[in-house]
């Protein structure tokens, strides 16, 4: 049975690492026979959350930005796969003022399960993504019926492009490949 994914790419750079993982993901997840919607953030106008609660009654943000939408297929996706450049140790910011915006999704009928993480750097140490995955579980343990279900990491890419021939890159095709 093919599962409905959404791909949420969060660099702001063209042809970036993290969204070449994302594509890598993207064919296997397609191979297996799932729909698959990718997402890229770059050129979306995505505003901070005020932090108004309206959205808990409302169950929409109340600011009309590109969040809303985005935020409506979070909610209908059974799978979500975040793919993030690593700065400072961190996901993305533009990941991060995303997931604070998607609070209308607490209080809903969401559809999404599994969680997925993918990473890129320009540092290659193991430990560089634990901080974004942390941030992430963090969200996720927001809703009692997601859970974090693995993350691939490419380590040692910074320019456009470094990622090709990349180990990361077969990761995550299989990673997708092995969703279904």
């Amino acid at each position: 049975m093919s599962k409905k994914i959404l791909v949420v790419s969060t660099s702001l750079r063209s042809k970036s690492n993290s969204e070449a993982l994302a594509d890598a993901f993207i064919k296997g997840a397609r191979e297996s026979g799932n729909s698959v919607e990718k997402i890229t953030l770059k050129d979306k106008r995505i505003a901070f959350c005020t932090g108004c609660l309206a959205c808990q009654e409302l169950q929409k943000c109340v600011i009309a930005d590109d969040a809303v939408e985005i935020v409506r297929k979070m909610h209908d996706a059974e799978t979500i796969i975040f793919a993030t450049p690593i700065y400072y140790y961190e996901m993305s910011g533009q990941m991060k003022v995303l997931l604070d915006r998607s609070n209308p999704l607490y209080p809903s009928d969401y559809a999404f399960r599994d969680i997925y993480l993918l990473t890129t750097a320009a540092e290659d140490e193991s430990y560089v993504p634990e901080k974004a995955i942390s941030g992430l579980k963090g969200w996720i343990n927001c809703f009692s019926n997601a859970s974090f279900a693995g993350s691939v990491f490419a380590g040692g890419v910074n320019n456009m492009g470094e990622i090709e021939g990349h180990v990361a890159l077969s990761e995550a095709y299989e990673l997708g490949k092995s969703i279904f």
